[in-house]
Parts: structure tokens; sequence; C-alpha cells
């Protein structure tokens, strides 16, 4: 049988940003009493001289605050932790504060006073938006190291093979041999740990690829025109 230690764990964390301490208190009775781990900040100032995210998290943030407003911090969050969802909790907020809330990607906008279901199922579907976030960032930097072993002739090969390029189109654009290209992309294959090219383009979505030196542009170019 688990331990609360490990269902907390499995569930996540909340991160509780709330200037009413009764408020605080009661979230964090329920939070944990579900088996969420929860930190409480009377202040988005607080959280900001010790800005500690563990993942998966999920940052419960009230929007009128003394200091750094709800929205001020969220802003500062793209830097600081930027994959973590934000679930904002008010009662006194502006319509121009929930849109700017929500513009800068708030998961959703609880209006106190809510009820314990509607809290949960919201914190629920953030949290699983942040263990996503997590694997990709997981995904995504072990594709960064894996980047890091091409050579930077290996590395405009691989440029070209993800846009779909034959070995013996990528020769016609940079005056290599057919057979070489070959080489090339075959040890890219196995340095990116590929099995497919279908899996190396997917692996490789979203990732910033350094662009080919600017004579292969050049005759990519002329050759598309």
């Amino acid at each position: 049988m688990s331990n609360s230690a490990d269902i907390s764990e499995k569930l996540g964390h909340v991160i509780v940003i709330d200037d009413d301490a009764s408020v605080r208190r009661s979230l964090a009775t329920m939070l944990e009493r579900v088996g969420y781990n929860v930190s409480l900040y009377d202040c988005a100032d607080a959280f900001l001289q010790n800005p500690v995210v563990p993942s998966p998290a999920v940052i419960l943030l009230d929007m009128r605050m003394p200091g750094t407003t709800g929205v001020g911090l969220q802003s500062q969050l793209k830097t600081l932790a930027r994959h973590v969802p934000v679930i904002f909790v008010s009662g006194d907020s502006r319509p121009e504060e929930i849109i700017t809330a929500m513009k800068q990607g708030a998961v959703d906008f609880l209006l106190k006073p809510f009820t314990a279901q509607a809290m949960m199922d919201v914190i629920q579907r953030a949290m699983h938006m942040s263990e996503q976030a997590v694997v990709e960032a997981d995904k995504n930097m072990q594709v960064s190291e894996r980047l890091k072993r091409l050579t930077p002739r290996e590395m405009e090969v691989c440029h070209w093979m993800v846009r779909g390029y034959s070995n013996q189109q990528i020769a016609t654009i940079d005056g290599g041999a057919s057979a070489t290209i070959k080489l090339h992309r075959a040890r890219v294959m196995e340095k990116m740990a590929a099995r497919t090219l279908p899996e190396l383009i997917d692996m490789l979505i979203g990732m910033d690829l350094p662009a080919p030196a600017r004579q292969a542009l050049a005759n990519d170019t002329a050759r598309v025109e």
C-alpha cells in the first residue's frame, strides 16, 4: 500500500499565493487531505524572494495583494517558471485584469467563493498540463544533448533530412558526393538514436536547428526558383 508521501509525490505540488491567511489555511487543509504537497506564501513578493518551483506543480494565485499583483507575478513567471500552469483565485477583479491574466496564459480564473470540487477539477487539469510539460522538457533536453554529438557537417545534413530531402538532393545543394551524404545521414540517425526518418522528424519538432551555411541556402533557393 502506498504511504501519504508516495501519494503526494504522485499528485504533485500546489503553490498557494494569497494574502488572506484564512484562505491559505483552508486551501492547504483541503489540498493536503487529497494528497498534494502544498507551499504557502502571503504575497507575490514573498514567493519572489525564493521562487522554488518543484515539478510537476501548479500555482494558485490571488489577483489583489500588497506589492506585486497577481498578473505582475504571472508575467515574471514566464522567465522563472515558464511551464508551470497558473490558476487565479480572486474575489475582487476588474474585467481588464481577468482578460490580461487569460491572455498571459492562465489556465482558469476561479471567483470567490468557489466550490471545492470546482477548484479540484481545475487543479487536476492544470497538474496534467504540468506533467506533460515536464515530459516534454525532459525530451527536449535529451534531444539537445544528442544534437551536440553531431559535427557541423552532420548538422547541415540533418537540417535537410528533416525537410524531406533525399541524399541526391542534398548532394546537389551543397556539391558533395551522394555516397558521402549517405554516410553522414547514417551517422545522424545513429547519434540521434532514431530508427526511422519520421521518428527523427518527430523528435526535432519545435527544436531550433542551426541553419545551413549561407552558400547552401543560396544554392537551395536558386534550385527552387
